[in-house]
């Protein structure tokens, strides 16, 4: 079940990368409800999604913290 959220996430990320603050506030969520070993996997598949959307970066402070 926790693989299928991580799968979620990444999908609701995709959808709305459109509109970083959109963004933010879902990825702020998706933190609250991963384990932390998926968090640093959200991590790393955030550093590569993001690569080539620079208005995305600063959302990158909520992983970090």
């Amino acid at each position: 079940m926790a693989r299928a959220m991580f799968e979620y996430t990444k999908t609701i990320l995709m959808k709305v990368s459109f509109n970083s603050e959109l963004f933010c506030k879902e990825l702020e969520k998706s933190l609250k409800s991963l384990l932390p070993h998926e968090v640093k996997e959200l991590s790393i598949w955030l550093k590569e999604f993001t690569a080539n959307k620079p208005e995305l970066n600063y959302c990158m402070n909520l992983v970090r913290s």
